[in-house]
């Protein structure tokens, strides 16, 4: 029951992670178009405002972002419950969520490197650091690994690490994972070696979601 409930939890993860684009999504799976509303995707999917909230995550439904990957269809297991509600309107939604950086959470670099990439909430949802092959990833703060996998197309070898019920962190392109699904971690803690798989250069790819939503690393980490 746990091996499931936790499936169900990297599903939604995963779907939030997911980049934005234009490029066609998994049957059950709905890419956020501007202009859109909860309400409007769950009553165009013969769904309700509840169902999407509780399979995606969404703590704050006005707070969904142009490109954000949605379930749509209940996962395996689950049970669909009719719930009225309205939402607000995804474009606006997507400038205030980015400029916006939720209660205080403390991290530490995940990798030595050089910044080669900003965060700007559109065509980077993280920050991308540079070093060379084989250096250290480390957890930026104490939390159980949800997933360590390459199933999300772009991302390759990844791992996402849930510290509580606001913030997770993911960390993509490792040459080798060295923690597993279920696992804890502590701040600090070695969780990869830094790669390329699904990258044209060596890099750590590192992005941090509040409440479902991408915001600046640079937030949340120490001045260097």
């Amino acid at each position: 029951m746990q091996k499931r409930i936790r499936r169900l939890v990297c599903a939604s993860l995963i779907a939030v992670l997911a980049a934005c684009g234009t490029g066609p999504v998994a049957p059950g799976f709905y890419r956020v178009e501007r202009g859109d509303t909860v309400s409007k995707i769950a009553r165009e999917n013969r769904t309700s405002v509840a169902n999407i909230k509780r399979w995606n995550g969404l703590t704050n439904p006005d707070a969904i972002e142009v490109g954000q990957v949605l379930r749509i269809a209940p996962p395996a297991g689950s049970v669909s419950a009719p719930e009225p509600s309205a939402a607000g309107t995804a474009g606006s939604a997507q400038a205030s969520s980015q400029n916006k950086a939720g209660p205080g959470v403390t991290l530490v670099w995940p990798a030595q490197g050089n910044i080669i990439r900003g965060f700007d909430g559109k065509n980077s949802k993280g920050i991308d650091i540079a070093n060379a092959a084989g250096t250290p990833v480390v957890a930026a703060a104490t939390g159980n690994v949800v997933y360590a996998g390459n199933g999300l197309r772009g991302y390759g070898n990844m791992l996402i690490i849930k510290h509580d019920d606001e913030y997770l962190t993911a960390y993509a392109h490792n040459r080798v994972l060295l923690v597993k699904e279920g696992q804890t971690v502590q701040q600090g803690q070695q969780i990869a070696e830094m790669g390329d798989t699904d990258s044209d250069r060596t890099m750590l790819h590192f992005e941090v979601r509040y409440m479902g939503r991408s915001t600046d690393p640079a937030r949340y980490l120490p001045p260097r």
